[in-house]
């Protein structure tokens, strides 16, 4: 949802920049390093996407208590219940597409808070939720989710989450650095340790990581190279390991990245589930 960021919600991350929120520059700044993704969430699923990383944070003195935000940096422009809702009439239109949500961070929550989205989801999408994984209900295929109607998984990375509908978080590996060969050289480690035999998702995130430091400032303060472009000089590189590595070690389960309609991210992920 990154594509959506308001420049005039506060800054919400990270804590050191949160003072500056009232000057219109540092929300510039904040916007241009987190921007992610470029196109809407629709467009995203025309495309071939299929799992989203989805930040939830609900706004400080907000008047109304059940309205929710998504967040990078900044709050979104469109609410939550908007675009889950959006999310549901593509799946409704498109029955045989599993779409897999990831809820994995939460800001100035409380219990309540949590109880109040859980119901919120479990409105929307009804019936097409697919419960999580027990003892009774092996790993879903297709065919079962097919059968069931039930073609949205969503994951819940939170102690609040108790119910049947919602899954628990999923674990996503990523390398924390801006240098390709380094997430390459993280991943690859991450996967052979997990090896091919665990029956749950996890991600195997090829996206670059900004510093948490001052080293930051090299990315988002450089007018010649905007962040958007290191990114994308990055994909061709990551779409090739990611080849070499599959055709190595085919456990790769999801496969996510920024600007993930760019450089043909999608088909190349969909060509490694047919047999080579």
């Amino acid at each position: 949802m990154t594509y959506d960021l308001d420049i005039n919600s506060a800054i919400i991350e990270p804590d050191e920049l949160k003072k500056w929120s009232w000057i219109i520059c540092a929300r510039e700044l904040v916007r241009t390093a987190a921007t992610t993704q470029d196109v809407t969430i629709t467009q995203q699923l025309d495309a071939g996407v299929r799992y989203f990383d989805l930040r939830i944070a609900h706004k400080t003195n907000d008047p109304d208590p059940n309205k929710f935000y998504f967040y990078h940096g900044l709050c979104t422009r469109t609410d939550v219940e908007t675009v889950l809702r959006d999310i549901n009439d593509w799946a409704e239109k498109h029955p045989k597409e599993i779409l897999i949500l990831a809820l994995s961070h939460f800001k100035d929550f409380n219990e309540e808070l949590h109880q109040s989205l859980i119901k919120s989801i479990k409105t929307v999408f009804g019936a097409k939720l697919r419960n999580k994984v027990s003892t009774q209900d092996p790993f879903p295929t297709l065919k079962s989710c097919w059968d069931k109607g039930t073609n949205v998984i969503v994951s819940y990375d939170h102690s609040a989450n108790q119910e049947p509908e919602l899954w628990p978080g999923i674990k996503y590996y990523y390398g924390n650095s801006m240098d390709p060969a380094t997430i390459e050289s993280k991943l690859e480690s991450a996967l052979h340790k997990r090896g091919s035999k665990a029956q749950d998702f996890f991600v195997c995130g090829l996206n670059l990581t900004l510093p948490e430091d001052t080293g930051v400032l090299k990315y988002i303060l450089n007018p010649c190279d905007k962040l958007t472009n290191v990114i994308k000089r990055s994909l061709p590189r990551m779409l090739q390991w990611l080849k070499q590595q599959y055709s190595q070690t085919p456990y790769m389960n999801i496969v996510a990245s920024d600007l993930v309609t760019c450089d043909d991210f999608v088909s190349t992920v969909v060509q490694l589930n047919w047999p080579q």
